[in-house]
């Protein structure tokens, strides 16, 4: 059974930064993984895709230039690398893998397996 677990969580000021981790297991590269975040009371939303297959990255563009998605394929690790983090940037934050045929790397629903999240918090 595929296995993600996050990690890297926490609180931080703004205009700081974390690195989530995601541990993966059990889990053949070459399709969409990806970082959601999940803010109370809001829809969960994309914030970095990764076709592990090609190394090709999408950003949301409310963190293109401060976050970057990475993976190392030794490790069995995905990456979610935040800088000048923002007071808008707290939220509960999931890795995410799909198997299968992806229609739209942006929705949740395309993606099959999912790590139990970890919470960033960012104060002013």
């Amino acid at each position: 059974q595929v296995q993600l677990v996050e990690s890297g969580g926490g609180s931080v000021e703004a205009g700081g930064s974390l690195r989530l981790s995601c541990a993966v297991s059990r889990y053949t590269f070459g399709n969409y993984m990806a970082w959601f975040r999940q803010a109370p009371g809001k829809e969960r939303e994309a914030v970095a895709v990764i076709y592990t297959g090609s190394g090709n990255t999408y950003y949301a563009d409310s963190v293109k230039g401060r976050f970057t998605i990475s993976i190392d394929y030794a490790r069995n690790t995905l990456y979610l690398q935040m800088n000048s983090l923002k007071v808008e940037d707290t939220a509960v934050y999931y890795c995410a893998a799909a198997r299968g045929t992806v229609y739209n790397r942006l929705k949740p629903d395309q993606y099959n397996y999912w790590g139990q999240g970890t919470q960033v918090t960012v104060s002013s």
